[in-house]
């Protein structure tokens, strides 16, 4: 507006008009301006991108942590990252198992989606040295955060494959997913890595290939002893085609299942095998230092770092300096061990002058597991008041995780939020955060989650969550916006061994189907917002919203599978078989065998 206009324009105004239209211009201008929100130290976070910080724990159970009620295993640090920002109490893992969760919280969307859901009964992926895993056409967060200028970088477990063809093409290796750096485990922690525990990997299958050795090795003998008493007459050259088939048969199982902690127990960096086999003793301190020294080589951001912790998975492999230090055995001794870490890392981030310029967030993949036992003692965690565990597509305590928020100066401080939220939904968060656009060919099933984290939204953008099992649907959320209720319907549920044991002690984990799976017609009816234990199913007969709600549920399904698309099945029995081509391997392959760290003590020497 030209002066001269402006000044005959308010002329005519008394003195009190002029004044609160100079008032109304000048507070309009502050707040569009960036030194208003600086004054409230809000500017310098949300005029740039900020650093990401995410912590994963392994097989954490929502009720192992301090400030979701436990009173028994010390949690300090992440306890205070709680008092520090935003709690999340109804947050929801999209599997009950590692390999179709972390899938899912890498991409936003149903593992389903992507084929990291399983119709068979290897709902994880097995080996190293299998064929499947997160499909090279799938968007992850770091993909997305590196196009908008981010270092990314993965320290710890990735368990979603590594190759495809040959034993380099790295086609699933986090390298190939967005992440500019990665040192840790490519699969997951086993017994297996633990020298003297009981294997875990495949032990029903181990030994029936066990009883099928004995009885050929029975047999070879029998027709030798047999021959040579003439008590049959067989020639000696089928007796050592016999002997042949039977050592083959041998050999091909035992060179995979008999060398587990070589093949599946190892660390990269990169590209590179870092150690085959992982020493245990070592581990937490090197992803440790691995986590603090990338922050401090990147401190000039923005970064994204993924920090994905081996703990709290079996065999919790835990140092001497908090051995029996907790009281909750070697359990708790170990998520003693990982909260410490947390601290040592977000004291590196206070180090370098990030805190306030940094996104944290702490969960768990999924619930603790239930089934894992050494005799009487619990190896596994702790779900709260929540109904089942690990393994458990359904139920809450499989599924239902901590979910804590830190930015300090944006996210106020000491909030609790009772809205149903996914751990996919980090996925579109952060690329908010970092400015970057989600993929338009593809269903994201993530919702942008800082209006709701900011209180600037009162209510959940999801109105319906899917619960499955491998690709089975298990049950259905539904977040009623206009009464505030969370509705739970229930289409297939475990079959507990022991009956009343909530849990599937008998099988080790619970199926997804088959005579291990109940299924309910009309489905089961639980009203969440009212029994989040699920203790008491709401009857057909007498309770008046059954049908109603039932029938909308019923009907999301419907709009749902409409949006899925057929995708090659990742976790299928021939991916998820031992390849010794793909086989990650840091000498000449059958000879693998290599330590980084003790070649750099020998260097130093």
């Amino acid at each position: 507006m030209e002066i001269a206009a402006y000044q005959e324009m308010i002329a005519p105004l008394p003195c009190t008009a002029i004044a609160a239209i100079l008032f109304r211009r000048y507070l309009l201008m502050a707040l569009t301006s960036s030194l208003f929100w600086n004054m409230f130290g809000l500017g310098a976070a949300m005029d740039s991108k900020p650093n990401i910080l995410l912590f994963l724990a392994d097989d954490l159970g929502i009720g192992d942590i301090g400030c979701y009620g436990n009173n028994t295993i010390r949690t300090p640090n992440i306890d205070h990252l709680a008092r520090e920002g935003v709690k999340l109490t109804q947050h929801i893992a999209a599997a009950s198992l590692c390999t179709p969760s972390r899938a899912a919280f890498l991409t936003g969307r149903y593992p389903i989606r992507s084929g990291m859901a399983s119709s068979n009964g290897y709902r994880a992926l097995q080996w190293n040295a299998g064929s499947g895993g997160l499909p090279a056409n799938e968007t992850t967060f770091a993909r997305l955060l590196q196009q908008q200028g981010y270092t990314t970088g993965l320290i710890g477990k990735w368990h979603q494959g590594v190759n495809c063809e040959s034993f380099n093409d790295h086609c699933h290796h986090p390298l190939n997913h967005g992440f500019d750096y990665f040192y840790g485990m490519p699969f997951t922690l086993l017994n297996n890595c633990q020298e003297n525990k009981p294997p875990e990997l495949d032990v029903a299958l181990q030994a029936k290939l066990w009883l099928y050795s004995q009885i050929i090795i029975l047999a070879v003998l029998t027709l030798i002893a047999g021959k040579l008493t003439g008590l049959i007459s067989i020639r000696w050259k089928i007796i050592a085609c016999f002997t042949f088939v039977g050592g083959l048969f041998f050999i091909s199982w035992y060179s995979s299942y008999g060398f587990v902690r070589y093949w599946n127990c190892i660390l990269m960096r990169n590209h590179d095998v870092a150690e085959q086999p992982m020493t245990l003793e070592r581990t937490a301190s090197l992803m440790l230092k691995e986590a603090v020294s990338f922050i401090k080589r990147n401190r000039h951001g923005p970064f994204l770092l993924f920090v994905s912790f081996l703990h709290v998975h079996t065999p919790l492999f835990t140092t001497a300096k908090f051995l029996g230090k907790s009281h909750h055995g070697l359990y708790g001794d170990n998520v003693e061990e990982m909260d410490w870490m947390v601290g040592k890392i977000l004291d590196s981030l206070e180090k370098q002058g990030l805190k306030n310029h940094t996104f944290t967030y702490f969960a768990s993949d999924h619930g603790g597991h239930l089934e894992a036992q050494d005799g009487s003692a619990q190896l596994g965690g702790w779900n709260g008041i929540y109904k089942g565990g690990k393994g458990m597509g359904g139920w809450e305590g499989g599924i239902r995780v901590p979910g804590v928020f830190r930015w300090p100066g944006v996210l106020p401080a000491g909030t609790v939020i009772d809205e149903p939220t996914s751990l996919m939904d980090i996925y579109p968060t952060l690329v908010h955060l970092a400015g970057g656009t989600l993929p338009q060919d593809r269903v994201i099933d993530g919702r942008n989650l800082v209006p709701l984290l900011q209180g600037r939204a009162q209510k959940s953008e999801h109105k319906f969550l899917f619960h499955y099992c491998g690709s089975y649907l298990h049950a259905v959320r539904w977040h009623q916006k206009d009464s505030g209720t969370v509705w739970k319907a229930h289409y297939a549920t475990p079959v507990f061994q022991p009956e009343a044991s909530g849990a599937c002690f008998g099988r080790g984990i619970c199926p997804c189907f088959g005579d291990g799976v109940t299924h309910h017609d009309p489905p089961l009816l639980f009203n969440l917002s009212q029994d989040p234990s699920e203790a008491n199913p709401l009857p057909a007969d007498t309770e008046p919203l059954f049908d109603t709600v039932t029938r909308r549920i019923g009907k999301a399904v419907e709009e749902h599978r409409k949006t899925l698309t057929p995708v090659p099945q990742q976790l299928s029995p021939y991916n998820n078989i031992w390849k010794p081509w793909l086989q990650p391997c840091c000498g000449t392959f059958p000879f693998c065998w290599c330590d980084e760290e003790n070649n750099k003590v020998h260097g130093m020497l």
